[in-house]
């Protein structure tokens, strides 16, 4: 198992009224993944079931993976299930989930990126996913691809080799490569796609602009040098 992961953006020391403020994207860049694939065929997985709300306590974004996926994961005393697919010798340290139709749907918590990405899960692909947990993977670095049923089949097959089953995500090529070498195209919207290889997330896309804001500061001190 494989990963071409770069780091997100270094942190960058800004000027802001006077005071030097250090901020950095703090998102890695996603540009060619390479890792085992977990089938995870159950439709209708809903972001309680990913990570229920007795972890969402927590303002950080460490240390809910060890929760992902708990009542199903863990039985009533806290041992693992060992028919569990991320319990299983050949997916613990899966990087891809291979999901069933209408993923993340349910409440619109951020822990559920949280959780899956802390666990190592970059890459989630379904038919279907909610609207706002699309939304946040892409705000914490997981691309979510969305495939037609046919190539999800495929890839739910690839997915169920237990450790050979090691596909390939190139997101500058928008492509799927599986362990027999067969590919799959996918769309991503532009913008998105952007974010994803340069590691920005909504605070990296706005310190983009800090030169102009770091302008902007220092007209507004000369102004209004009573503030």
């Amino acid at each position: 198992m494989a990963a071409v992961l770069a780091r997100g953006r270094p942190a960058a020391n800004v000027l802001f009224n006077g005071t030097v403020r250090r901020y950095g994207s703090g998102m890695e860049k996603f540009t060619t993944l390479t890792g085992v694939a977990a089938p995870f065929p159950l439709i209708n997985v809903d972001t309680d079931m990913i990570i229920p709300k007795q972890f969402l306590k927590t303002i950080k974004r460490t240390g809910l993976g060890k929760s992902l996926f708990y009542e199903m994961r863990y039985d009533e005393k806290g041992n693992e299930r060992p028919d569990f697919v991320l319990n299983k010798p050949a997916y613990r340290r899966a990087q891809i989930l291979v999901a069933a139709d209408n993923f993340g749907c349910g409440s619109s918590r951020e822990h559920a990126p949280w959780a899956l990405l802390d666990f190592g899960i970059r890459c989630v692909i379904s038919t279907s996913f909610a609207d706002i947990f699309y939304n946040n993977c892409f705000k914490n670095g997981i691309l979510p691809i969305v495939v037609p049923p046919e190539d999800l089949r495929k890839l739910m097959d690839d997915a169920e080799r237990g450790a050979n089953a090691t596909i390939t995500i190139d997101l500058p090529k928008q492509e799927i490569r599986g362990p027999d070498g067969g590919t799959i195209r996918f769309d991503i919207d532009a913008f998105r796609k952007h974010c994803l290889l340069n590691g920005l997330d909504d605070i990296g896309l706005t310190m983009e602009k800090a030169p102009n804001i770091e302008a902007f500061e220092k007209r507004q001190a000369e102004r209004r040098q009573w503030l």
